[in-house]
């Protein structure tokens, strides 16, 4: 299903909204991504929004896709900026991401993609700003947005890591990740681990399944900690190689489990793995309010490398 609305404010330009992509509109569209992140540093779609872009027709996902004229034998146009809203938190408004190729910044494409959005969610909307840039946040407040969340990106140096032997709680153990097997109780216990958390919390075998098919993969990264054969937490990590990172991707213990250290435990385990590796730095994302992680990550010598920001209305 695809609408199609003609932006008066440019001539030419155009908003396609649809609901599935083709694999060529996909490709392209993470093409632009890819180029764009090259000139900002980082992708201002998140590994979720791109995994999103692939494999059809995602429930509670639309993609926006703004085009701009080409030359005079080219009736489609060139894909000038892009943009995702994904609307399947029951309470939240729908959360978005947008970028504009960076060839066809400063003429308004950002505002439009962004008005786009706000006519899509009927104007209960929030949208991330991957690294905080000035001009997102200018966009934001264009739109008539506010600042409510805050996600660092900490990083530290891996070379020379000196990290006490964990000390596992009583009675746990700790095994890695056998796929197939373990897919449905580590969702489920990722499921209890992050009730409070909405885009943690609610992973699908689905997006499971992505994430193993992707290059980076590896059970060996991925640490299981079982009390009496139950899986009360874990610590996934991810090594992105061309950068030289080994990141925290994900630690999460279940509530009750929860104030006995193995949280901790599990966070050294995970970066003993990465420094064996031979990443030189090790990453992680954390929320800013989050004072307790934030203090336990500090503690661990990490500090904030760079912060992407949420924005929302207020309606």
């Amino acid at each position: 299903m695809t609408d199609a609305a003609q932006d008066k404010s440019r001539a030419g330009r155009r908003v396609e909204v649809t609901d599935e992509l083709t694999p060529d509109a996909a490709a392209a569209a993470l093409a632009l991504i890819e180029q764009a992140a090259a000139t900002d540093g980082q992708p201002a779609v998140s590994e979720q929004g791109r995994l999103q872009l692939r494999g059809g027709r995602r429930e509670g996902v639309r993609h926006l896709l703004l085009y701009v004229p080409g030359g005079p034998d080219d009736e489609a146009g060139v894909l000038a900026g892009y943009a995702q809203l994904e609307d399947t938190d029951p309470v939240e408004a729908p959360a978005a991401e947008l970028v504009v190729h960076p060839s066809h910044r400063g003429h308004g494409h950002g505002r439009a993609l962004g008005t786009g959005l706000l006519d899509e969610s009927g104007r209960r909307l929030r949208v991330w700003a991957h690294g905080g840039h000035s001009a997102a946040r200018h966009l934001a407040q264009t739109l008539g947005m506010t600042l409510f969340r805050e996600l660092r990106q900490m990083r530290r140096p891996l070379s020379g890591l000196e990290l006490a032997e964990p000390e596992l709680p009583e009675g746990v153990s700790v095994r890695t990740f056998q796929p197939g097997t373990d897919d449905a109780a580590w969702l489920e216990a990722n499921a209890a681990a992050f009730a409070h958390h909405p885009e943690q919390g609610s992973l699908t075998q689905r997006d499971l399944d992505d994430r193993k098919a992707e290059p980076w993969f590896d059970p060996k990264g991925f640490f299981l900690a079982e009390r009496d054969g139950r899986l009360v937490g874990f610590h996934w990590t991810k090594i992105h190689a061309a950068e030289g990172l080994g990141e925290v991707y994900v630690v999460g213990v279940r509530p009750d489990a929860q104030g006995g250290g193995l949280g901790k435990a599990l966070t050294a385990i995970g970066l003993r793995h990465l420094a064996g590796q031979g990443v030189p730095t090790a990453m992680l994302y954390v929320d800013a309010d989050n004072v307790p992680a934030v203090t336990v990550y500090e503690r661990l010598g990490f500090t904030t490398h760079e912060t992407d920001l949420m924005y929302r209305t207020e309606t």
